[in-house]
């Protein structure tokens, strides 16, 4: 999420069966990528970041390439502390759980028990007359593209808008306060109160509050946890065992603290993001994730690259077409796509970029976030690419 633009995430451009789960693991053991010809511009790219960017703080990057993996390593987890992040450094992944999300729903319609244009008010008990507009009901597919016309978040509260000026708390102190005491049932209930002022899927309006109703739906299609499902469906079939909503007593001592702009340390992303933004995993763990989507081969997979949405303005001058899927952004470039998705938050920040025609893929995380760094993340991620391979299509 990008919450000085877009509030939790990167406003997209223009507007903008069973699975039967390949385990792509690391190519051998995650390691750093010495001796390779593209290291030394992805080392000059980091320290120009860190350099320009003196309130930033650790940066853990992840390259799949020629079908091998590697993880480096820049930065402090703690300012002027000089403590690196090392291969098993937890990091929020913020809104990157969303194409999860959006992952899970595709392997539900690959499995016939949904289909992405259903009514999402099949999913829930009870009447919501109000969620759709002129006839138009909210579909499962708008849930992921955000054009659902849900708000930003539900409770839909005022301070609860990252640019809201009447409480001088951080952002993200704010929502882990809510998330003390909201819980699922009054999210049902604040459902209820949501008024529509246009047709579901007829504009973009970003919606975590969408991404949550969608797990909430995926628990009532499997008659799991969405917890459950993640672990089970996704996490356990890749060897993901760093990666998940809440952590271990071992896995929280080694999550990277996240910093604010102002040095002040943010709380962790709390579990009632849910499917909209609490998912935490590793760098090594992110990157058997990454192989799995760059491969495109599996049919649910394939499923949440589709898009939903395709944007009629151009993203490069004349050139480049935007299209959003299951929350995957994509802009596809002569011939070759990329793909992306991003996490802001306070106290973190992190991009998943895959390049299927390429067979390459990057994730970059941080934990650090602020308007400058929020605005040099892209940057960084687009000099990565470049020297990885010429032909990479830029991330917007």
């Amino acid at each position: 999420m990008r919450i000085f633009t877009q509030r939790l995430h990167v406003q997209p451009v223009a507007a903008a069966t069973v699975l039967a789960l390949v385990v792509f693991g690391l190519s051998g053991a995650a390691r750093a990528a010495d001796g390779v010809p593209w290291k030394a511009a992805v080392d000059e790219a980091a320290a120009r970041y860190l350099r320009e960017n003196p309130k930033a703080a650790a940066i853990s990057i992840g390259v799949l390439k020629d079908g091998e993996t590697h993880v480096l390593q820049y930065g402090t987890l703690v300012p002027g502390e000089g403590r690196p992040p090392r291969e098993d450094t937890v990091f929020a992944m913020a809104s990157i759980t969303k194409t999860f999300t959006g992952t899970l729903l595709a392997q539900a319609a690959v499995e016939g028990r949904v289909s992405l244009s259903d009514d999402v008010r099949s999913y829930l008990d009870g009447d919501y007359p109000n969620l759709e507009f002129d006839g138009q009901p909210i579909r499962l597919r708008d849930l992921l593209d955000h054009r659902s016309g849900l708000p930003f978040l539900l409770p839909d509260r005022p301070e609860l808008d990252p640019g809201y000026q009447g409480d001088a708390r951080p952002y993200a102190t704010r929502i882990a306060e809510v998330a003390r005491t909201y819980d699922r049932a009054q999210f049902l209930d604040d459902l209820h109160e949501v008024h529509l002022t246009a047709a579901p899927g007829a504009a973009f309006q970003y919606s975590n509050a969408a991404a949550q109703l969608a797990g909430y739906v995926l628990e009532r299609v499997y008659g799991q946890s969405y917890a459950t499902l993640l672990q089970t469906r996704i996490l356990e079939p890749l060897s993901m065992s760093d990666t998940g909503l809440s952590l271990s007593p071992e896995q929280q001592a080694r999550l990277a603290p996240g910093w604010n702009a102002e040095g002040d340390q943010m709380p962790e992303n709390p579990e009632w993001l849910q499917a909209a933004g609490a998912l935490k995993s590793t760098t090594p763990d992110m990157l058997k994730y990454v192989r799995w989507h760059v491969e495109d081969a599996d049919p649910a997979v394939r499923l949440s690259h589709q898009p939903v949405f395709t944007s009629t303005r151009p993203v490069f001058g004349d050139k480049g077409v935007f299209s959003v899927g299951l929350n995957w952004q994509m802009v596809e470039l002569d011939g070759h796509r990329v793909i992306w998705q991003d996490g802001m938050i306070e106290g973190a920040s992190a991009l998943c970029i895959l390049q299927p025609e390429l067979k390459l893929g990057l994730v970059v995380m941080t934990n650090q976030l602020g308007p400058e760094t929020a605005n040099a993340n892209r940057t960084l991620v687009n000099a990565i690419l470049k020297s990885l391979d010429p032909s990479t299509v830029p991330v917007p």
